[in-house]
């Protein structure tokens, strides 16, 4: 039987650890069992090793195979919807304590990559691009509700100085969030595994679960073995299907593309991203770019849902990275790969817990890569019986898509053309 392997993305081609972790064989035995090596299992494992409790993780595929090892890599602060929209939704105390975790993820990651000197490529530096006259509103918007929220290292750009910072006359204005970033996402999912078994953990790779048997102690059990544990965490995101069909039916499995360039010069670097800072645009459907740590533009954009994937990624992405940056005609394309993330209806997070010692957190709507780690953090505490934080998120209300497993691609499609259309009018 085959062993699994990473997709054919310039971050599985430039990981800095290739070898396969063994396979579960067996029973054994652990405090909290983790499943799912993305970011969210990885966070809440290292953050229980820091903690003293011996955990066991179990990975279907390889660390890091989904979302956490395939997408853009840019710190990105807060949630797919954001703070005021939960503050109108919620109410004003929800919004607050939300508010209060909102940056919280990012600097989770820069104190991991510090502590346990993790080789990721890690750069400062994040910018929201405004297309249109609406979308710079609306970041003027954001500054103001981010500075409410105690988040100050925000400057809004202008036309001309956004021109400073992006080679491309495609933005009407900006803002430079200073403590945003990027980084080689599969590279730092790699040293986060490694600093997690250097404290005691284990992590099987190939070991994909097939049931959970509740009990007060569970048993997560693989074709070949099973864990037994006083807590279960389900990480399984987007790469979960048929385990929890309750949680199955809460969300929706969507695909995003992604292209590698080949390497450009130093005066083509230079050109399009003279302060090495990652963008994404103010679009529903949004693109986002960023220089890669040898000088590849890794450009990604566009939503296939129901995680299909495309016959040609590049004939998606590459129109896209030209109206932006029409200078890179011609240029290579070395790698393109698509990946899966989870969408919820409310585009909010969704965390959980089942018969009391099973907790879940998924569904971050595209919006994973800082708020996987808080939900690390806050199911390590939750764990640890410190359930506080872990409340706020798992009091929001979990919709089910309207019209069940057959319509709810269709009836999600048809809200992102109108999305799309109006990102397009610039209404």
């Amino acid at each position: 039987m085959s062993k699994p392997t990473h997709t054919t993305s310039y971050y599985a081609a430039s990981a800095n650890d290739t070898r396969l972790r063994p396979s579960l064989q067996g029973e054994a035995s652990a405090d909290v069992c983790v499943i799912g090596a993305g970011f969210t299992g990885l966070s809440t494992a290292l953050h229980l090793a820091e903690r003293g409790y011996k955990v066991i993780m179990l990975e279907g595929s390889r660390i890091g195979f989904g979302a956490s090892g395939r997408n853009g890599g840019q710190i990105v602060h807060s949630y797919s919807r954001d703070i005021d929209f939960i503050e109108r939704n919620y109410g004003q105390e929800v919004g607050r304590q939300m508010g209060k975790m909102a940056f919280e993820g990012g600097e989770i990651i820069k104190s991991l990559v510090a502590r346990y000197e993790i080789n990721c490529d890690l750069k400062p530096g994040g910018i929201f691009a405004a297309c249109n006259a609406k979308q710079f509103r609306e970041l003027e918007d954001k500054k103001a509700l981010w500075e409410a929220h105690g988040h100050k290292a925000l400057e809004l750009l202008s036309a001309s100085d956004t021109r400073h910072y992006i080679g491309t006359e495609r933005y009407v204005g900006a803002l430079l969030d200073n403590s945003g970033g990027h980084f080689h996402p599969l590279n730092l999912a790699l040293g986060e595994a490694a600093a997690f078994e250097s404290l005691g953990g284990v992590i099987y790779e190939d070991a994909k679960v097939i049931n959970i048997v509740q009990g007060s102690r569970a048993k997560v059990m693989t074709a070949q073995g099973s864990v037994t544990a006083d807590f279960v965490v389900v990480a399984g995101n987007a790469y979960m299907q048929g385990l929890l069909p309750e949680l199955e039916q809460k969300a929706m499995p969507c695909g995003t593309q992604v292209i590698a360039t080949a390497p450009l010069s130093e005066a083509q670097q230079r050109q399009l991203l003279p302060h090495d800072h990652c963008v994404e645009d103010c679009n529903y459907l949004l693109d986002y770019f960023r220089l890669s740590g040898d000088g590849r533009l890794i450009y990604g954009g566009g939503v296939t849902y129901g995680a299909r994937d495309p016959g040609r990624i590049e004939s998606l992405i590459v129109p896209k990275m030209l109206t932006t940056f029409p200078q890179l005609k011609g240029v290579k394309v070395d790698y393109a790969w698509t990946g899966n993330f989870l969408l919820t209806l409310m585009r909010l997070p969704q965390f959980g817990r089942i018969n009391g010692n099973i907790y879940y957190a998924q569904g971050y709507s595209g919006h994973g890569l800082t708020c996987t780690h808080l939900a690390g953090r806050v199911l390590s505490d939750a764990i640890a019986g410190q359930a506080e934080r872990f409340d706020v998120f798992a009091g929001l209300p979990q919709y089910p898509f309207p019209g069940g497993r057959a319509f709810r691609i269709p009836f999600t499609a048809m809200g992102a053309w109108y999305y799309s259309l109006r990102d397009k009018l610039g209404i």
